[in-house]
């Protein structure tokens, strides 16, 4: 009996998630979300600045965003706000439309990215190759920097000794203790010392009024017609495309520094459901904020849904518990956090010289155009479509030239066979039609394609070609050892291309 009673329990506590079994993790979690929401305020009030709304609208999407992707992400510890992608697709529907226009195009972004989600878009980043995603990390941690250079311009000289400060207490305090994560560390230290010594410095509470109180919900301010729905909907796609794909990144990068697996089905449905939720609370929308979430999973070293949980919690309650003491950090520290993860999150060991000397010249360039473009257009979005769309030129010329035709002829002279070898395509099916010599064969000539593969029909084209230009001749072709899946194409197309010749 005593048995039967037992199980149950050992299981219950089985289930029960990590940050309840391990006092640790608790404390390792909570002040994770502590450093993020802190990172998280002056970044929103920037992004609300950038979409043309007021710093409350974007804090307040940071806050129900993290909320609830907390609970249906499919990705645990990363954090998702307010972000200046999505920022800056919807920036011109609320110039010209109004708020209620840019919250009605949040939650028909929700919408759409759940629906894509359940589609299995997801699976799409399958297709992304290893050298845009490096290029896409490299560029995300130079863009991170780029962000703070208008804090350092422009400013008092007590910023720069206080950011020094705060980069050695980021690089030295973790050889004392790790139980506190240095990044709170640091902001706390330098606030203390600013106000202490009456430092006139920007600060946090420069960059815009905090929110006094909770969010409420409601519906937009809109009229429900047609029209609105047609005005909304470009705006409304192209931001769930760029969240999804901004999302997506992010949590890939965040399984390879974990080493784990998490759901991107999940994930895509999860975002949009964060995004319905944060229209119907008058936020701006988000997606994954990879700043933040490098320093929640690499800088602090969370790994849970609490984090992300937590977060979004203490944003509120900094803002409107703690608004003036918050108001006074001044903005050199979580500078110094940000320069901190840029330099954490880029992959120097790809711009090693002995990398660069092994690396395929293809493989540098496609990297290398992923960053420039992101770079130059500071969209992640852009630029891993471009890089993705460069590194398939890339392979389809590499395989291109691994398509090879060489000829036996019998020792009667009656026979030719012809064995190909390689990956036939669109690409390497344009030169097949002219590896054969059609006037000096004999009677009977054989394609022996045992060492190929038909992908497309473009090679069932060329082959029913090169028959059409021997039959001409009054010569026959017989084509042999094809395998299971080229032998279904092209029984399946040849004959029927005809009119493509």
């Amino acid at each position: 009996m005593s048995s039967s009673v037992l199980l149950p329990a050992a299981r219950l506590r089985a289930l029960r998630p990590d940050w309840l079994r391990d006092p640790r993790v608790w404390r390792t979690e909570t002040l994770a979300g502590l450093v993020v929401a802190l990172a998280l305020i002056p970044e929103a009030i920037s992004f609300s600045i950038i979409a043309g709304v007021d710093p409350a609208i974007g804090l307040f999407a940071s806050f129900t965003m993290a909320v609830t992707i907390a609970v249906v992400g499919g990705r645990r510890a990363m954090i998702s706000a307010a972000t200046g992608a999505v920022a800056l697709v919807i920036a011109p529907l609320n110039r010209e439309y109004g708020l209620g226009y840019l919250v009605a195009a949040v939650i028909l972004a929700g919408v759409f990215q759940a629906i894509l989600g359940a589609l299995g878009v997801a699976k799409l980043m399958r297709f992304i190759p290893r050298s845009v995603m490096v290029g896409f990390v490299n560029s995300l941690a130079i863009l991170i920097f780029m962000a703070q250079v208008p804090e350092m311009t422009g400013v008092p000289w007590p910023v720069y000794p206080l950011i020094a400060a705060g980069l050695a207490l980021m690089v030295f305090f973790p050889k004392v203790t790790t139980v506190i994560p240095a990044p709170l560390v640091s902001i706390v230290i330098l606030t203390v010392v600013t106000v202490a010594a009456g430092i006139a410095v920007p600060t946090v509470g420069d960059k815009g009024e905090l929110p006094s109180s909770l969010p409420a919900p409601g519906l937009p301010d809109v009229p429900f017609t047609l029209d609105t729905l047609t005005t909304i909907a470009p705006y409304a796609f192209a931001m769930a495309l760029v969240g999804l794909m901004e999302s997506l990144m992010t949590a890939k990068l965040v399984d390879d520094i974990t080493d784990t697996h998490s759901s991107k089905t999940r994930e895509s449905i999860g975002q949009g459901i964060a995004n319905i939720v944060t229209g119907f609370f008058g936020g701006m929308g988000g997606c994954a904020m990879i700043g933040q979430t490098m320093i929640n999973v690499k800088v602090s070293g969370a790994r849970t849904r609490l984090s992300t949980f937590l977060a979004g919690v203490f944003l509120m309650v900094l803002c409107i518990v703690f608004g003036p003491v918050v108001s006074d950090i001044p903005m050199a520290a979580l500078v110094a956090v940000m320069v901190m993860v840029s330099f954490a999150t880029f992959d120097w060991h790809s711009i090693a010289p002995k990398t660069l000397k092994r690396m395929p010249a293809g493989e540098i360039t496609v990297m290398v155009i992923t960053v420039a473009c992101v770079v130059a257009t500071h969209n992640l979005a852009i630029g891993v479509v471009v890089g993705s769309i460069t590194a398939m030129v890339v392979f389809a010329r590499r395989v291109a030239h691994l398509a090879e035709v060489t000829a036996v002829t019998d020792p009667d002279g009656s026979t030719v066979v012809y064995r190909v070898t390689g990956e036939l395509f669109f690409a390497s099916s344009n030169d097949l039609v002219g590896q054969f010599d059609y006037a000096g064969d004999p009677k009977k000539v054989v394609i022996d394609l045992s060492a190929a593969h038909i992908w497309d029909a473009s090679s069932v084209a060329a082959l029913d070609a090169v028959e059409t230009r021997y039959a001409q001749r009054g010569k026959s072709v017989e084509i042999t050892g094809l395998n299971q899946p080229s032998a279904h194409l092209h029984s399946k197309l040849s004959g029927e291309l005809a009119a493509n010749h």
